[in-house]
């Protein structure tokens, strides 16, 4: 049985990732595989580290397109070629969302709030943990919780795609999750994947950004919320919040008034994402006007 997609009032896009090993024409072979599918191509932004290839094409199609052949053709392009290929075409209204946690809980337990009052426009379909720590959270919520403590990322990345993959992920969230995820991964997930960071970034980017505002004397402190992509806390920005620092405030004080604008500001920026609010061009995140 193959699916189509038949709006023709609406354009149908198509995100493609392409992930391997750096060679000649892989560029010229996947547009050309979009323009004989009739498609247009509305974005493409490619990057090499050593050695390591990734690409994401997003494609546009006025006309209906058969999604199993669609994926069929491109995985025999993919075999070809020797890499690494996956669509992303988000038919369902309600998208899967995976959230990578370590051992907070403020940030999960706005989600967890928000899914059980079905205020989420999208299905928590599995919580990947470094570790059990918030297993106990989700025991009685019917959520899958899987725990990868693998050490080595490589391996705990591999792990984590496979989840992802098993539950058709559209959208990947950073519940303050502590470990630093590398190009490979991030390039399957482009625009996909949301974190948040307890600074007002540019400044303080990297690991203990409160203990730096505080050591610094900030007078405001804020969070960002932003996609993640393969350069750490310098992807697109959401939303930022922030809040005054007074004289009396404390390291543990402060980090309590954050943790509280983490938590909302992470939820806000997955749903306006889930309401398919968000577009990303040129590195900067605008808001659809419909």
């Amino acid at each position: 049985m193959s699916l189509s997609l038949t709006d023709p009032m609406k354009k149908t896009l198509v995100g493609i990732t392409v992930v391997g090993k750096d060679k000649e024409g892989i560029v010229a072979s996947f547009t050309n595989f979009v323009f004989e599918k009739k498609g247009n191509l509305e974005k493409v932004n490619q990057n090499v580290i050593k050695g390591l290839f990734g690409m994401y094409l997003e494609a546009s199609f006025t006309k209906k397109i058969d999604i199993t052949k669609f994926d069929s053709d491109l995985q025999k392009l993919a075999k070809k070629l020797k890499m690494e290929v996956s669509s992303h075409h988000e038919t369902n209204s309600q998208k899967n969302i995976a959230i990578l946690v370590t051992k907070e809980p403020h940030c999960l337990d706005v989600f967890l709030r928000d899914n059980k009052k079905k205020d989420l426009k999208g299905k928590i379909s599995v919580i990947i943990g470094t570790e059990k720590t918030l297993s106990s959270k989700v025991k009685s919520l019917r959520i899958p919780f899987a725990v990868i403590d693998e050490r080595n990322q490589e391996k705990a990345e591999a792990k984590i795609l496979q989840v992802c993959k098993k539950h058709d992920i559209d959208l990947i969230v950073l519940a303050r999750y502590m470990r630093i995820l590398s190009p490979n991964f991030v390039w399957r997930f482009p625009n996909r994947i949301i974190n948040i960071h307890p600074s007002l970034l540019p400044a303080f980017p990297g690991a203990l950004a409160y203990e730096q505002a505080y050591e610094r004397g900030t007078k405001i402190i804020g969070v960002t919320a932003h996609y993640v992509t393969e350069n750490l806390d310098q992807g697109p920005i959401i939303f930022q919040d922030s809040f005054k620092v007074s004289p009396d405030d404390t390291l543990q004080s402060i980090k309590r008034s954050g943790q509280k604008l983490e938590a909302n500001t992470l939820l806000r920026a997955a749903k306006m994402h889930l309401a398919n609010k968000l577009d990303v061009r040129w590195r900067k995140v605008h808001t659809k006007s419909k």
